[in-house]
């Protein structure tokens, strides 16, 4: 299979993208979180604040306010127990148990690891792996790297000037263990996801903060000591507290710059971990399309240019206006919840509705290294929903347009049981849901200027903005489930997007919904 036709067949035909009579392992399931052995661990506090109301002023960094960024960002937050039965007629059940973050995860496998460089008062300078399990940071490398990672980012970003660089990875077997090649899309969201979240806390911790997308994979990767037939870092995003040259200026930025050149510079670093598994299937698939995807020069990095995009005339229903919202960022994570079969049919408002699209995009804006330098871009990965019972609004389908604010009627009607036909789980009912949005992107996934590096990168892109919609519904009572089990082609067809060139990358029914029974406690003091 080409990888072209993989990654057709990955979003519109996972039959034929997966492996046939995959069987999941569940005794030998990896573990959700990374754990070294042998290395230096730092412990960090558990006095986690325990509000998030606004931007803080810029301090001096200290290791106890790092490590309560981490916590916000990726750390267990809550453990939660709930009984299911085995089936509809069954008196007997089992109890589920899982931890939680509050950055979501696809069947809560996190893919994902968070690395950090960091150069903070009370901590060695290095590069460092955030564990999860025990809230510590654990030593890969001592040292200052400002130099080696600068010239990785093709000298694009002033890293004297911060005071850290998150790198977050994927372990391609965690999720691969139980979604086979659907992992590949997997990993790119549930990135993204963890991406959006971070960003969020970094604003509310007075850091300010952007992504490179582009970067040397193979000189990262050698820094962290990965190896690449098994994990790979997807995205860089320097940290500061202080103003940040984003694009360097100057004959060094220009230089072209090889992977395998820098990597020289240091020595590697193998450093063992565990994982639980004792049978590692390969996934030559993933491989290869990671291998693909690499840089292995500067010369490679590209900036987007803006496509002009045909109007369409249609109705146009302008929103109210809605002040920025003020609310507490801990609160609105620790309310975060995803019904399955909870939804609950209720009356949206109009004011919610456009509270949740205006928080959701105006917080999506964000520094990348795909857009060009003092240049208003459109945004990559746009909303499109499908509304019933929302006040003042007729039911229909529409598109969201964020610059004006408004919505533009696709397609009247209630479109809720032509969406619930074309889920493959009937693990949502579609029929107790108001909102049902679709974030959508260029069917091409920029190929043209980005090659295969362009799919990955619109699946973080549409986990980030997920993860804005997901909290901004949380902050307003309001739960979201994102689901990736659906028909895109049903979507697209609805929405009219071949004229647009984009197709529907992930689905979030959205709406009031009834408690969950089961236990569940914070992992905080």
């Amino acid at each position: 299979m080409s990888l072209e036709e993989f990654l057709h067949n990955l979003h519109f035909n996972i039959d034929k993208a997966n492996q046939p009579n995959w069987e999941v392992d569940w005794e030998d399931a990896p573990l959700a979180y990374k754990l070294y052995r042998g290395l230096p661990v730092v412990p960090l506090s558990t006095e986690v604040p325990l509000t998030l109301t606004g931007e803080e002023p810029p301090v001096k960094l200290d290791l106890n306010r790092v490590g309560h960024f981490l916590w916000y960002v990726f750390g267990f937050t809550q453990m939660s127990q709930s009984v299911i039965p085995m089936d509809a007629t069954d008196q007997d059940s089992f109890p589920l148990q899982s931890y939680r973050r509050f950055a979501p995860s696809g069947g809560a496998l996190y893919p994902n690891e968070l690395y950090v460089y960091l150069k903070v008062e009370g901590l060695p300078d290095g590069v460092y792996h955030y564990d999860v399990a025990h809230h510590s940071l654990v030593c890969l490398r001592k040292g200052n790297f400002d130099s080696y990672l600068a010239r990785a980012l093709g000298n694009r970003c002033d890293i004297s000037s911060c005071f850290g660089i998150a790198f977050v990875s994927t372990m391609f077997w965690k999720n691969f263990f139980k979604y086979n090649n659907f992992a590949y899309r997997l990993q790119g969201l549930d990135a993204g996801v963890l991406m959006g979240q971070l960003m969020e806390v970094a604003e509310r911790f007075g850091f300010a903060s952007g992504v490179y997308f582009q970067f040397l994979d193979t000189a990262i990767n050698h820094l962290l000591g990965l190896s690449e037939l098994e994990e790979s870092v997807y995205s860089i995003i320097p940290l500061s507290v202080e103003a940040t040259i984003w694009s360097a200026n100057g004959k060094d930025q220009y230089k072209n710059i090889i992977s395998e050149e820098l990597k020289q510079e240091l020595s590697a670093i193998q450093p063992k971990h565990f994982q639980r598994s004792l049978r590692v299937k390969e996934y030559p698939m993933i491989t290869a399309m990671n291998e693909a995807s690499k840089l292995n020069s500067t010369r490679s990095f590209r900036v987007i240019e803006e496509r002009s995009i045909p109007e369409r005339v249609e109705r146009t229903e302008t929103l109210p206006h809605i002040n920025p919202m003020s609310y507490d960022l801990a609160e609105a994570c620790r309310n975060r919840f995803s019904p399955d079969m909870d939804f609950v049919l209720g009356k949206v408002s109009q004011q919610q509705l456009s509270t949740l699209l205006q928080e959701a995009t105006n917080s999506f804006s964000y520094r990348n290294d795909l857009d060009e330098a003092y240049r208003s871009n459109n945004p990559r990965v746009t909303i499109y929903s499908c509304l019933y019972n929302v006040e003042g609004i007729s039911n229909g389908a529409y598109y969201y347009d964020s610059a004006n604010h408004s919505l533009r009627e696709i397609c009247p009607g209630d479109h809720r049981l032509h969406l619930q036909a074309g889920m493959t789980l009937d693990n949502v009912n579609l029929l107790q849901v108001p909102l049902c949005l679709h974030v959508a992107g260029d069917k091409e996934f920029y190929k043209t200027e980005l090659g295969y590096r362009g799919y990955r990168i619109q699946q973080m892109e549409a986990g980030m903005l997920v993860q804005r919609l997901l909290l901004a519904a949380s902050t307003l009572g309001m739960g979201g489930h994102p689901l990736l089990g659906f028909e895109a082609n049903l979507s697209d067809e609805l929405y009219k997007m071949d004229q647009q060139g984009k197709t529907s990358l992930i689905q979030i029914p959205i709406g009031p919904y009834r408690p969950r029974p089961w236990l569940s406690g914070g992992l905080h003091s």
